[in-house]
């Protein structure tokens, strides 16, 4: 009886030792995959900053130059909505979505109030993915920028294209406001996410590949969508950029204006404005629907009667459209 206890003593740890071994090697083996995901073995990646145009040096271009620049900006906005948030949907497209070239709505689910995309998944990161894909299958040929966007998050579109006017399209950009996780760094999907379309083209072209870009991640946790988009660019050589202005103020804010003022003035009652925001923000997230329609007013409509503006670029609005 004693021998056949001390054998059952022995198997159980036998197989307690099994056990322990098989998790080591699957954790061993997920962080492996962590390693290859984050590193594609292409270049390092320093923290890219990349400025607005000079508002001096446009001037100095010919009129008809300028014109031709501005022209050639093509941007077409991906907007995330969902059902129960119908007022933000409401405002944004009542509001500043009038402005992109062309706007498409993506939600989780088909719903008959707006015109919208269906993704059919809850899923933050498949939705991220399918929009991405149905704008690269649907729209490639017509827009040469692709703007994915929240739908609590007001954006500047005509500040967007200035900010572009340098970038060459053709080139993989992958830009808003960056965030260092690790040695990863991402853009943040509140305050927008901007590729070029040489960049979208990269994504496409892995979309399919799971064990570059997978549906679902190969860790024990779940990444946020933002992380996981710039793994799957990291692996095509797409790596994130910060946007600023030529004075380094941020151009995507993950904040709406009232934060940000609240802080300028904690911070530097003096000197608010200019401890606040850029001249040419392009994104403020964190807005409810009647922020939305406030922030139109302030950027659209109000105009100080018998002021000559003497901007160097003119954005016409989309044909057919009724922006403001």
């Amino acid at each position: 009886m004693r021998g056949k206890a001390k054998m059952m003593t022995e198997g159980t740890s036998f197989v307690k030792g099994v056990m322990l071994g098989g998790m080591f090697c699957l954790v061993f083996t997920l962080f492996a995959n962590t390693e290859i995901r984050g590193g594609s073995g292409l270049r390092s990646h320093e923290h890219h900053h990349l400025k607005a145009p000079n508002k001096e040096e446009l001037l100095k271009l010919p009129e008809a130059k300028r014109l031709e620049l501005s022209l050639t900006i093509r941007v077409l906005c991906l907007i995330m909505v969902t059902p129960k948030e119908i007022g933000y949907w409401a405002s944004a497209v009542e509001t500043w979505s009038k402005h992109c070239d062309k706007a498409v709505f993506y939600s989780p689910e088909t719903i008959k109030i707006f015109e919208s995309v269906s993704l059919a998944t809850a899923d933050k990161w498949i939705q991220t993915r399918k929009a991405f894909q149905h704008a690269y299958e649907n729209y490639k040929d017509n827009y040469n920028w692709f703007f994915l966007v929240e739908s609590t998050t007001f954006a500047i579109i005509e500040n967007l294209k200035f900010f572009l006017l340098n970038k060459d399209p053709e080139q993989p950009f992958y830009v808003g406001h960056t965030v260092k996780s690790g040695d990863l760094e991402y853009v943040e999907s509140s305050s927008g996410v901007v590729l070029s379309i040489e960049a979208l083209e990269r994504l496409y072209r892995i979309l399919d590949d799971s064990a570059k870009c997978p549906e679902k991640g190969s860790l024990l946790w779940k990444m946020s969508q933002d992380k996981e988009l710039a793994v799957c660019l990291k692996y095509t050589g797409v790596l994130a950029d910060n946007a600023e202005d030529d004075e380094g103020k941020e151009l995507f804010n993950s904040k709406n204006i009232n934060t940000l003022v609240v802080e300028a003035m904690s911070k530097n009652p003096n000197e608010v404005v200019e401890g606040c925001c850029s001249d040419v923000a392009i994104t403020f997230d964190g807005n409810s629907p009647n922020h939305m329609h406030v922030l139109m007013y302030g950027v659209y409509r109000l105009r100080p009667y018998g002021h000559t503006f003497n901007d160097a670029l003119l954005f016409m609005p989309p044909v057919g459209s009724d922006n403001d």
